[in-house]
């Protein structure tokens, strides 16, 4: 039996994937890059899985956006530039830009390679193909029982809210099914509109179920944007230039940045006090989520900011119950919400989750280079370093990172 196309609207994708391909258009038109998927716990996958998965993206060159998604956009995404949905208008993916490759033992090999403000829209997509992909072709998907994940859901958003928390569903890249989100999400709103207390659901990072369920699709950017900058520039100012570049697109608006793409001392240096006025806040993505707080916490300090007046986002693995302990230890340091993503999307009974990422590994400035820099990232968790092992080296050494501790 044939299975059905996964993806079907342009719009089932996360925010950063748009605010980020206008900021690169912006800033680095003709810049090209290559991914590479990366499976953590090398799973093997079914035989005939890789066939699909080409299939699957192929598919996706009739995927495009409509006039009713613009509309959405354009009215809950004002910082967004109109100039930016003219190109949306004529895009159109193409399945050459993507390599699939699965050997005879079943691993699977995926790589992409094009324009940045091409193949930046690969990502989340074809992550979530291989989520939904997998349990299909392995039957787990008949044992998904929506009716209680629903009941599940609920409960977990009574909690946070019950709790104070301000959160938010990031879970589309492995979510078990787009029905598996869209259950969450329906049940986080109708919890949202009669659980009573202090926490709210604020919305999804889905940019389509935000719009079908009258959200605010919630993002702002991603590792790869510091990672592309480093690869082009070195990783020393990386995060000054994202910066930069960030405030020239968007003028104050989308202003949570992402910070620990080579940890929080590098970062640190380049966060100057203007800066560290303009953004907002920011998001923290690896390491303890007590010490990296207690690490913002003092950075504001010395620049003069209050840091209660600050917003930190968490989005490191988290479950309720981190959230909830984030949030009782927050209090009166920083304005604290949450991003959730797995744990909302992917988190059936008997169901394991894949640990599935796509990195940008390499980069060059414009089409005309005969060459690709390389590049990786270095965030707070060290078993999360990706990138060749030669680059990583140079990197932390460029850094003044201690490499014996970690070669």
């Amino acid at each position: 039996m044939e299975i059905p196309q996964i993806i079907t609207h342009f719009t089932d994708d996360d925010l950063y994937k748009f605010t980020m391909c206008c900021a690169v258009i912006d800033n680095y038109p003709r810049t090209q890059v290559k991914y590479k998927f990366i499976d953590r716990n090398h799973t093997r996958y079914p035989i005939g899985f890789g066939k699909e998965l080409k299939r699957q993206i192929k598919l996706l060159e009739n995927v495009r956006i409509t006039d009713e998604e613009i509309e959405f956009m354009q009215n809950r995404c004002t910082f967004i530039p109109n100039w930016f949905y003219s190109f949306l208008k004529g895009f159109r993916y193409d399945s050459r830009w993507v390599k699939v490759d699965q050997d005879a033992e079943g691993y699977l090999s995926v790589e992409f390679e094009g324009a940045w403000s091409n193949t930046i829209f690969l990502e989340v997509k074809i992550l979530a193909i291989i989520s939904e992909l997998y349990y299909i072709m392995t039957g787990e998907s008949r044992n998904l029982d929506y009716e209680e994940y629903y009941n599940m859901s609920i409960e977990k958003a009574s909690r946070l809210i019950a709790g104070g928390c301000y959160f938010s569903d990031f879970g589309t890249r492995r979510r078990a099914s787009l029905r598996a989100q869209e259950t969450v999400v329906k049940a986080l709103k109708e919890c949202n509109e009669r659980c009573g207390g202090p926490g709210r659901f604020t919305g999804t990072s889905n940019v389509w179920l935000a719009m079908k369920y009258n959200l605010t699709p919630i993002g702002t950017m991603a590792h790869e944007m510091v990672c592309a900058i480093a690869g082009m520039y070195g990783p020393q100012m990386s995060n000054h230039i994202a910066m930069k570049a960030w405030s020239q697109t968007y003028r104050g608006a989308l202003g949570t940045f992402l910070y620990d793409t080579y940890g929080w001392r590098i970062f640190s240096l380049n966060f100057s006090e203007d800066y560290a006025n303009m953004f907002k806040g920011l998001r923290v993505d690896s390491g303890d989520n007590f010490e990296q707080l207690d690490l913002i916490v003092e950075k504001y300090r010395s620049l003069n900011i209050d840091p209660s007046t600050k917003q930190v986002i968490f989005s490191n693995g988290l479950d309720v119950d981190e959230a909830l302990k984030i949030q009782e230890y927050a209090k009166g340091k920083c304005l604290p919400s949450f991003g959730i993503g797995t744990h909302f999307t992917n988190n059936f009974p008997g169901i394991k989750p894949l640990n599935i990422v796509v990195k940008l590994l390499a980069v060059k400035i414009t089409e005309s280079w005969p060459f690709y820099c390389q590049t990786c990232k270095l965030s707070e968790d060290k078993g999360k370093y990706t990138g060749n092992r030669e680059v990583v080296r140079r990197f932390m050494e460029a850094l003044h990172l201690d490499w014996k501790n970690e070669g």
